[in-house]
């Protein structure tokens, strides 16, 4: 009897081995095909805990692990040419390491907006998005647009933990705070600069063809003699480009920190350390511009169809009838933009603020991973390599070497005659600056002076502050419509501010302005107390 005991017993193990084996190769019945596996709930805890072993390299020879996979990109920017061969020779890169291909998907500054809002509406499968303060970042995460990257109780868990490691080593963590969504990122920002600072980029050829001394030009104001000039000696040319959000009213030319969304009313000034919220149009630096700004219109310096304009102020440039530019500066953007719209040695630039760190310059350029992603977790780690692997980000940003650039020596490449077929211009959006080489026209040491320039940026006393909008849907999308009737036509100078301000404000207050401000001033003063 033993003997048949023990017989039994061994029979009895087997079959509970067999049916184990058969459990784990059933894995999920066919579902979620190419998807990587969710974190387990106690995945950053154990990583936490594991503090005597270096970090797992969560692209070490995953193809032994994942089905293969293709990660959709999106971002802001016109079709290339040679768009399929960059694909090819990223993938050649891409599967070894992660077992997944990368679908460059671009769509241009003008159908963006709509677009991206059909594509969030119908939850379009698509997986990493460019997103920036200025782009409904905070709004569309709001919806569920994005998925959060680093809570540890969301259903992927921490996914910057889990696959971001080289993000979290390598981004200035000011990025992360200043992007921060009540403590969570809904997006990674692109390492670059981290300051803001606003001024003009001009066509310096024409100004000296035309002999005018660009050297006292210190503010707006003092355009307004160069621009004269301009047009009286030059009428082929448009002395200013203007387009929504490249205004003399912009938030990195009039230092507004939105303090979140900002298509949400309620700022403060980052060059200031008052903490008291106020309407941006009740500002006197908001009247003087707009006032100044319809001077210049009515003088023939702007173009008059500048507040239905679609043409990026870089596409407006490389189109060659435009002599300046309001931009969004750092050191080498005059180089930068020349590379982009083939005038090297033609463009300088001009500052008329110094440097600012607020939320929105944190969140000024972001990529995130869309909540329609069949994949999050490669998605990230696709976000990953773009901030670690200097050969997929240049391939990205830049081409082929040998083909769509040469390398002159070192870190420095310059134009061939295949560049124009592959020019993103969108290295500022993707991943990490500090990877790329530098044109023949730039500054070697560039990226020396960007960290330079980064350390110079005074901090907003808001910096991190979002604000949650949850609370003020009604009132919001009620302003933001009167926004939206308004803001363009005042920015670009095409009304008079006399006859129509007043109007704009009574209808603000009307769709509840003071509502909002109020619950602003309420949740900044208990973001700053929790500071302290």
């Amino acid at each position: 009897m033993k003997a048949i005991r023990t017989s039994a017993l061994l029979t009895l193990m087997l079959m509970v081995v067999l049916s184990l084996s058969l459990a784990g190769c059933g894995g999920n019945n066919g579902n979620n095909e190419g998807a990587s596996p969710a974190p387990s709930e106690n995945a950053t805890a154990t990583n936490a805990a594991a503090t005597d072993e270096p970090a797992a390299d969560p692209t070490a020879e995953p193809e032994k692990k994942l089905d293969p996979y293709t990660v959709k990109l999106i971002y802001v920017g016109a079709v290339q040419k040679d768009e399929q061969v960059v694909e090819d020779a990223i993938n050649k890169l891409l599967e070894p390491k992660i077992n997944a291909k990368l679908d460059i998907a671009p769509i241009d500054w003008g159908p963006w907006d709509n677009d991206v809002n059909l594509k969030i509406a119908s939850q379009e499968k698509f997986d990493i998005i460019f997103t920036a303060q200025w782009k409904n970042y905070v709004t569309n995460s709001a919806k569920g647009a994005y998925l959060p990257l680093n809570d540890d109780n969301g259903k992927y868990g921490n996914l910057l933990n889990e696959y971001g490691q080289g993000i979290l080593k390598n981004l200035d963590p000011q990025f992360l705070k200043g992007s921060a969504i009540n403590g969570v990122n809904y997006a990674v920002p692109t390492n670059k600069e981290l300051a803001a600072q606003g001024g003009i980029v001009y066509r310096s050829d024409i100004a000296d063809e035309l002999g005018i001394d660009m050297s006292n030009v210190k503010t707006i104001q003092d355009l307004d003699a160069v621009l004269k000039v301009v047009k009286e000696k030059r009428p082929d040319l448009t002395p200013l480009y203007f387009k929504q959000g490249e205004t003399f009213n912009s938030q990195y030319m009039a230092q507004y920190d939105t303090l979140g969304d900002a298509s949400i009313p309620g700022v403060l000034l980052k060059d200031s350390a008052d903490t008291k919220i106020q309407s941006m149009i009740e500002l006197d630096r908001y009247k003087e511009i707009i006032k100044l700004t319809r001077e210049y219109m009515k003088k023939g310096y702007i173009n008059k169809d500048a507040a239905v304009a679609t043409n990026s102020t870089q596409d407006a440039m490389k189109a060659g009838n435009v002599f300046m530019t309001v931009q969004s500066l750092k050191p080498g953007k005059d180089s930068e933009l020349a590379n982009a719209t083939g005038l090297v040695g033609k463009l300088k630039q001009i500052a008329f603020n110094e440097p600012t760190i607020s939320t929105s310059d944190a969140a000024g350029s972001m990529l995130a991973v869309s909540a329609s992603s069949g994949d999050p977790a490669r998605a990230m780690m696709v976000l990953d390599l773009l901030h670690t692997d200097k050969e997929i980000n240049n391939l990205l940003v830049f081409g082929v070497k040998g083909v769509h650039y040469d390398v002159v020596s070192g870190d420095t490449i310059k134009a061939t005659d295949k560049t124009g077929d592959y020019n993103t211009a969108a290295a500022w959006m993707l991943g990490s600056q500090f990877l790329n080489p530098v044109w023949e026209s730039e500054a070697p040491d560039k990226w020396e002076q960007f960290k330079a320039f980064n350390s110079k940026g005074k901090a907003s006393v808001a910096l991190g502050f979002n604000f949650d909008a949850s609370s003020m849907k009604t009132e919001i999308a009620a302003c933001k419509a009167v926004m939206d009737e308004y803001d363009i036509s005042l920015d670009t100078g095409s009304v008079d501010p006399d006859t129509v301000l007043t109007k704009y404000a009574d209808k603000l207050k009307k769709a509840g302005l003071d509502k909002i401000i109020a619950e602003k001033q309420k949740q900044l003063g208990a973001f700053l107390a929790a500071q302290k």
